[in-house]
């Protein structure tokens, strides 16, 4: 049994990120052990969960891992804490395109049990808030609104417009925060700036959200309705391999990018890899000149190679290790920006030249989800594999499929993308490994499998 909350908006820019940060920072320096969670694909947030709780921030996200394993997804990374406070995504109502409630805040919040603080941009309106609230309390019967917490509220006068407006509407107001610049995280093209970017002014941002929530929510009101939240019977997820997918062979060195060009990852990948009999390695490709000591897989995910393109670059040593490594036949799993970086070029910079490709920043925002189907067997699915992804990305790639493509996307139009080639795998789709473990697994035993030498 575990106290939790979802922070949701009306719509984003609201400043639940703010409000879900500050809460999970005020509550940790009280004394609690919280677990942080935020609802869909999106990799930033949390980041600064984590930086908030000190504890892996974990995604929730349905259409991804499928309705079933929210729960125990949720109960996984919960284990052993006294409040998870769960940061919604986009409007309490918004999910996947076309799919109804599917990835939604709402749904996320029903199938977790759990009450709902509904975070309101007061700063254009007054009375018209209660009609606001009111509609979110009343559109979904299975939604429990628990209360509001009032943004970017100019005066007590104003604050006294909105508390007298939502009196009528029964919901209560748990908080309300006036405007804070010291609170702000800056944006790029891709949303905010990761902390692995900014990790002394990130700290400064989190302890500047806890002391303006402690300063202007009921903190002792939203933990009580945290724990009004009814049991949750759910078995919590594990990242335990299967007898009949033991990966044989030895325990492979599988090398993971990190750093501040590639900061896009979900913590249960390193958990299966782990699990499944590797030993996972991180290293940057920013900073380190050399593959971690015995390397035999190499996992590069998301991020913003393109910022630091020039830099990138630089590191001629580590580039030519990728490429000798990858040209030997080693398992390498690339997901967009680490895609970027296997290619011929970015931006006009040499990368690692894996791939016969070359790409380049664009005005154009790709972003949404992925119905996708493996076209071409490869270290991480056979054809015919089917999975759900997400893209997100301000670049283009050319050309935007090898001889061999990685998938075949069914929507939002038909085509095939990324590249398989030896043993490498590359493509701008994300995946959550946790919904498809098998991946895991498979990659492993390809990893540990792997001669050593090109073939």
């Amino acid at each position: 049994m575990v106290a939790r909350l979802v922070i949701a908006a009306p719509a984003s820019g609201s400043g639940k990120t703010t409000v879900a940060t500050g809460l999970m920072a005020a509550f940790t320096a009280s004394g609690l052990a919280v677990s942080p969670h935020k609802v869909g694909p999106d990799y930033i947030d949390p980041g600064y969960h984590a930086l908030a709780t000190g504890r892996p921030g974990r995604n929730l996200d349905s259409y991804m891992c499928g309705t079933e394993l929210i729960a125990p997804l949720f109960a996984h990374g919960a284990r052993g804490c006294d409040l998870a406070v769960v940061e919604g995504v986009m409007g309490l109502y918004d999910g996947a395109a076309g799919e109804g409630e599917l990835a939604s805040t709402a749904q996320v919040a029903k199938l977790l049990r759990a009450p709902v603080v509904l975070v309101v941009d007061a700063s254009s309106q007054s009375r018209s808030v209660a009609a606001l609230v009111h509609g979110f309390a009343s559109w979904d019967p299975e939604v429990r609104l628990g209360g509001v917490i009032l943004n970017k509220v100019a005066t007590d006068r104003h604050e006294a417009l909105l508390r007298d407006a939502l009196e009528e509407s029964g919901v209560p107001v748990l908080g309300v925060l006036r405007r804070a610049p010291a609170v702000s995280t800056p944006s790029r093209h891709l949303g905010l700036v990761p902390v692995a970017e900014r990790h002394t002014e990130a700290l400064d941002a989190v302890r500047a959200q806890a002391e303006q929530v402690r300063a202007g929510c009921d903190l002792e009101a939203l933990l009580a309705l945290a724990r009004s939240a009814p049991p949750l019977v759910a078995e919590p997820w594990s990242p335990a391999v299967p007898e009949e997918s033991a990966r044989g062979g030895g325990a492979p060195v599988i090398a993971v990018a990190g750093g501040a060009a590639f900061t896009f990852s979900y913590a249960e990948h390193a958990e299966l890899l782990t699990a499944a009999g590797a030993q996972v390695v991180p290293f940057d490709p920013l900073r380190d000149e050399d593959l971690p000591e015995g390397t035999r897989g190499v996992v590069v995910g998301g991020g913003f190679p393109e910022v630091y393109a020039p830099e990138l670059s630089a590191n001629s040593r580590l580039r030519k290790a990728v490429a000798e490594l990858a040209q030997a036949g080693a398992p390498l799993a690339a997901e967009c920006a680490g895609l970027l970086y296997l290619a011929r070029s970015l931006d006009g910079k040499p990368m690692c030249g894996v791939l016969e490709a070359d790409a380049r920043m664009s005005p154009r925002l790709t972003l949404g989800y992925r119905d996708a189907v493996a076209v071409s067997d490869s270290a991480l699915a056979a054809v015919g594999t089917r999975m759900r992804g997400h893209e997100f990305h301000r670049t283009v790639i050319e050309p935007g499929a090898g001889a061999q493509p990685a998938w075949g996307l069914r929507q939002p139009e038909r085509r095939v993308e990324g590249f398989v080639q030896g043993g490498v795998h590359a493509s701008y789709v994300h995946t959550h490994w946790a919904g498809a473990p098998d991946t895991a697994y498979r990659f492993v035993r390809h990893c540990a499998q792997w001669s050593g030498h090109a073939d």
